[in-house]
C-alpha cells in the first residue's frame, strides 16, 4: 500500500468534511444533505485505513 497516496487521501478526505461544516449555511438543503453523507462514507473509509495502516505498521 502507497503510504502517499493514503495520506492525500486522508487530508482530502477530513478537509471535504471541514469544508461542508464551514459552508453548511450557504450550501442549498439538497446538496447539503448528498455532501454530508459523501463526507461521512469518505471519513470512515479514512479512519479504516489509518487503523489499518496501524495494524500492518510492522510488516512489510
Amino acid at each position: 500500500m502507497d503510504a502517499t497516496a493514503t495520506l492525500i487521501f486522508i487530508i482530502a478526505a477530513f478537509s471535504l468534511g471541514a469544508v461542508v461544516i464551514m459552508k453548511r449555511d450557504s450550501l442549498p438543503p439538497g446538496m447539503r444533505r448528498v455532501l454530508a453523507l459523501i463526507s461521512i462514507a469518505l471519513i470512515a473509509f479514512a479512519f479504516f485505513l489509518i487503523v489499518y495502516a496501524f495494524f500492518t505498521m510492522g510488516s512489510v
